[in-house]
């Protein structure tokens, strides 16, 4: 049996390679492991192990990597840390990361410098901020790259790494998205006491190389969304530095009776929110990958998306109060057809076993290639 440990830190990264991780526990060649850290050990931010609990995975190990300085270095240090006596315990053929955290970062830098396969999922991607620096960087630290798109593989291809380690295999929450399994509006809207008929979603995440204006930003987004009509779901920030500035501007919503503000929501039940859902504002990966999927209007704030939000029915706009007001106008008349799918056909997971299936996959070079083209 193949060993393999998959690292997530985020409920986002979590949605992404939950259906991976399912599909490994039930064949019999492959023996999956997954190291539980960052932001799902975190109260504030919705303690969301118990997500991961409820999926009832064979082997589970967590890890706080919360500092007090909430510095990025200094996480990725105390990750490295505890991630590195944890490999060397339970010795896998694989590491399986994801995009571009700062626990991606330790996972993929424990694998490469202790002679353990590194693969990456969805790698080639273009982030913005500090993130981009992220990304590449796993990238290339990584012996195996599990790829939403072709774009994402030449891109890759450009970076010197070698064709036959790349693998198109979608975008693994596409699997999740259409899936059956999702839970109906009314579940949905009754297990988070949600009242409101219709609704949009905020979702608005700190830019880390803005941390110093974020006050001024989620301040003005605040005022935005007093000032307007609408009924929200408000869901918390990540916990880069910046996000306490975030929340201490959405103490403005408590007690309002046109919010409704969740620490995390499971991510099924997220899905069957954002597509019910009249729009979706901030500046989410979600308004930029799985909004457009589900034909959801998309305001997309700021530079955070920057690079990647190029579908032309998304609303772009600057963190003034006047642009997001003046979005927020004329939302109800932004008509949004549904997206061809960019990211696979939700076959993912299945693609991602084949992957693992072939004999060549385990025999790439540890040693690292750069093909110059």
């Amino acid at each position: 049996m193949k060993k393999i440990v998959f690292l997530t830190g985020t409920r986002a990264d979590f949605g992404k390679i939950k259906s991976l991780i399912q599909i490994l526990e039930e064949h019999p060649d492959f023996e999956p492991y997954v190291f539980v850290t960052g932001m799902h050990l975190q109260q504030t931010y919705g303690y969301t192990l118990i997500e991961i609990q409820r999926c009832q995975f064979s082997q589970v190990h967590t890890f706080e990597n919360h500092t007090h300085e909430t510095t990025m270095d200094l996480t990725l240090a105390k990750t490295i840390e505890g991630f590195s006596a944890y490999v060397k315990t339970i010795q896998p053929d694989m590491i399986v990361v994801h995009g571009d955290r700062v626990e991606t970062l330790a996972g993929a830098i424990v694998g490469s410098l202790n002679n353990i396969l590194v693969a990456h999922i969805e790698g080639g991607e273009l982030s913005g901020t500090v993130d981009e620096l992220i990304r590449h960087s796993v990238s290339k630290l990584s012996h195996v790259h599990f790829v939403s798109h072709e774009e994402a593989a030449n891109r890759l291809i450009q970076m010197g790494e070698m064709e036959p380690s790349i693998v198109t295999i979608g975008s693994p929450d596409v699997d999740i998205m259409f899936s059956d399994q999702l839970p109906s509006l009314d579940t949905a809207k009754t297990y988070y006491e949600i009242p409101f008929d219709a609704y949009g979603i905020l979702m608005f995440h700190p830019v880390t190389t803005e941390a110093a204006a974020m006050q001024g930003y989620a301040q003005q987004l605040v005022q935005a969304l007093l000032d307007d009509t609408h009924n929200y779901v408000v869901i918390y920030p990540n916990n880069d530095l910046g996000s306490q500035k975030i929340l201490d501007a959405y103490a403005a919503f408590q007690g309002h009776s046109r919010f409704r503000v969740f620490p995390s929501l499971r991510f099924e039940y997220f899905l069957t929110l954002l597509k019910n859902a009249q729009f979706i504002i901030g500046n989410s990966s979600a308004g930029i990958r799985e909004a457009p999927y589900y034909g959801v209007p998309i305001v997309n704030i700021g530079t955070r998306q920057q690079n990647r939000a190029l579908h032309a029915d998304i609303i772009n706009t600057d963190y003034s109060f006047e642009a997001i007001r003046e979005a927020l106008k004329g939302i109800d008349a932004h008509a949004v057809q549904p997206s061809a799918s960019d990211f696979g056909a939700g076959n993912s997971a299945a693609l991602f076993l084949a992957a693992l299936q072939r004999p060549g996959l385990w025999d790439i070079n540890h040693q690292k290639q750069f093909k110059d083209r």
